[in-house]
């Protein structure tokens, strides 16, 4: 009788597609980890993730990198490599239910056959607090060795501290120039997985090749697959600049979410409004919620903008009313407000001091504790003196209280 398969896993394919029919990016996955193209800070020799694999054991982790660097690839061989079982939960897919039944699994494994098991929770940060908490005794105990992945700055809130606490955080960068060029040349060069000499690049598509790619191997390898396509509709083995252009043109948006918005305030940051409307297009061409992009704004220009330019602030929050009543997914004209406050506020002169100078005030009462109120400011206090009735007689007047006299937390030498 056929094992039951757990109510909470998503189901597995009956049948592998054809090598035809899979994605070239899917064929070219490394095999092993001296396959793995890039991350030579984590697996070149000596260092972290290397000496883990030879060590035969692994530390529960999270991967952290952009999409295309390899963080699943190399969960998966990490596993390989220690000898241990590896199963992928989908935080699209697979709740609690499914990683009980992993967890059940697991235990089973190590009870009766001594095997670790890794588990891979890719886009982790999908995950809610709740999801994060269920995984806690699991990895405290050993139960699993997790191995996160994230394209999301996990310390910005997408991953709880308790979870975080447990793994070790390792960033992975994203591929270069060299790197991906070396994938390339694999992959024209390998005839059982990849193209096998059946197609040739020169050297301005390979540019085009890899600038479309912007460091990421499955873009890459899309890009490549299709221009592969194109070029063979026409009865033609080596591709031109032009194939490459319409196989990234067609291609569908990767969309890096985290790393357009950072790119989107941090060229308003830079006075860059050219730079800031590119992105921005970017950003909602991919889908993004235009009223998330118009709060981004009004963050922008209390953080960055500040009090050097006091409109900026009143113009993003209008930003965000407008789109809030004209709309902007099917209605280009609420599109307008969020381009002129982007240009506005890129355009605007900076000064953060205002933000920089709360919270070294905040560490302070954090740092030390509250401390009294002066007598003076106390309500009905007959010591104070008020500058507006008596300015020479509020001259020194203490306002800080007792301990912190002469603490300056504003200071604008720094700023521009």
């Amino acid at each position: 009788m056929p094992a039951r398969r757990p109510a909470g896993r998503a189901p597995d394919p009956l049948f592998a597609p054809p090598p035809e029919l899979t994605p070239l990016a899917a064929r070219m996955r490394p095999r092993t980890l001296d396959e793995v193209v890039g991350q030579s800070h984590l697996l070149g020799p000596g260092a972290p993730l290397r000496r883990l694999v030879e060590g035969g054991r692994l530390p529960s982790m999270l991967l952290w990198g952009p999409p295309g660097s390899g963080k699943t690839t190399i969960g998966r061989l990490l596993a390989e490599a220690v000898g241990a079982r590896f199963e992928a939960l989908n935080t699209t897919m697979d709740g609690v239910a499914a990683l009980r039944d992993v967890v059940a699994e697991a235990r089973s494994e190590a009870a009766f056959r001594g095997t670790t098991t890794v588990v891979l929770l890719d886009e982790m940060h999908r995950y809610s607090k709740a999801q994060q908490d269920a995984l806690l005794p699991h990895v405290e105990a050993g139960t699993i060795v997790l191995v996160g992945a994230t394209t999301e700055p996990p310390f910005g809130g997408g991953i709880t501290r308790p979870l975080l606490s447990r793994l070790r955080v390792l960033r992975l960068e994203p591929l270069g120039d060299a790197e991906l060029r070396a994938i390339v040349a694999r992959t024209l060069d390998d005839s059982e997985r990849g193209l096998g000499g059946r197609v040739a690049v020169d050297e301005i598509a390979l540019r085009q090749l890899v600038g479309y790619a912007s460091g990421d191997a499955r873009r890459l390898l899309g890009i490549l697959e299709t221009a592969t396509s194109l070029a063979a509709a026409e009865g033609r083995t080596a591709l031109d600049p032009a194939d490459v252009t319409r196989a990234a043109q067609s291609a569908t948006l990767d969309y890096d979410r985290s790393g357009v918005v950072s790119a989107f305030i941090k060229s308003i940051r830079g006075s860059d409004p050219d730079a800031a409307l590119y992105w921005l297009a970017t950003a909602l061409e991919a889908g993004e919620d235009p009223r998330y992009l118009a709060r981004r704004l009004v963050v922008s220009a209390s953080e960055d903008v500040g009090v050097a330019e006091p409109r900026g602030l009143p113009l993003a929050i209008a930003a965000v009313e407008a789109v809030e009543r004209i709309g902007a997914e099917t209605n280009d004209e609420g599109l307008y407000a969020l381009a002129q406050a982007t240009v506005f506020l890129a355009e605007a002169p900076k000064d953060p001091s205002a933000g920089r100078a709360f919270f070294a005030a905040r560490d302070a009462v954090r740092g030390d504790g509250t401390r009294p109120v002066p007598p003076h400011l106390r309500p009905a206090a007959k010591t104070y003196r008020n500058p507006h009735d008596d300015p020479a007689g509020a001259a020194g007047q203490r306002y800080l209280p007792r301990g912190l006299e002469g603490r300056r937390f504003l200071d604008r030498r720094g700023d521009p």
